[in-house]
């Protein structure tokens, strides 16, 4: 029997589809549904669901975002309201998709389509994700952490700092740390720099988060977290950020 679960921001969508998928695939079981993305992450985490069915357009976390945190073996079938340039994506990309309003004659394709146990690349879905995601000046704000099999979203407004360590960067939080693939160069480039000095080679620190600097005779300065313990030290070269505190 496969298993499923069913995310969208607004109840009476999930209970119509729940109800389609009753008719159409009465040996599908329905886990569990969400109406936000954190809500959906947890669930599967729990649950480890066969299938998700995910509303593209939710408040904080989108569709596109707990798709990269699911299970590796879960199937996605985004539902979307896209116009006709994201929906060639999807076809591209060979991932299924519903357009709403879902009607019974397209969501019986899809029913017939996981039915056949149809195998989804995983690359398919992380090459989709990176073509629809925003270009230009948008800047990062969620991140994508962990290793192999485990992956959490982290929001870039939880990070004190980050800091290289050899072919990994640790992402510390006031409460934890997580890992990430992404380099110390890349992240200076993508997070907001009004918000994020980098200080050294391998740090990058959460401006907000830093209670105090404390100058020595080189020029380098030791700064004292709000929100961590450690103490973390400036190059000469990124003193002059301090001067302006």
């Amino acid at each position: 029997m496969n298993t499923a679960i069913v995310v969208d921001d607004e109840q009476n969508l999930i209970d119509h589809l729940v109800g389609k998928l009753a008719r159409l695939w009465p040996d599908l079981e329905i886990l569990g549904t969400a109406l936000n993305g954190r809500q959906a992450i947890a669930l599967a985490a729990e649950v480890q669901p066969d299938i998700a069915f995910l509303d593209i357009h939710m408040p904080g976390l989108t569709g596109l975002q707990v798709a990269e945190a699911l299970p590796a073996d879960t199937r996605v079938v985004f539902i979307t309201a896209f116009d006709e340039f994201a929906v060639q994506a999807f076809q591209r990309a060979a991932v299924d998709y519903l357009l709403k309003p879902v009607s019974d004659d397209r969501l019986e394709q899809t029913v017939h389509r996981l039915q056949s146990n149809q195998n989804q690349e995983r690359q398919a879905i992380v090459d989709l994700l990176q073509s629809l995601q925003p270009q230009g000046s948008e800047k990062l704000t969620w991140l994508r952490t962990g290793l192999e099999d485990t992956t959490e979203l982290v929001s870039v407004d939880e990070v004190v700092f980050f800091q290289a360590e050899h072919k990994y960067t640790t992402v510390a939080t006031a409460n934890h740390d997580y890992v990430i693939r992404k380099s110390i160069k890349d992240l200076e480039t993508s997070l907001d720099s009004d918000q994020f000095w980098r200080i050294n080679r391998g740090i990058i620190v959460r401006v907000d988060q830093i209670a105090r600097a404390q100058r020595d005779i080189r020029g380098r300065y030791t700064l004292t977290l709000r929100d961590r313990p450690e103490s973390l030290r400036s190059s000469q070269a990124y003193g002059h950020l301090f001067k302006q505190m």
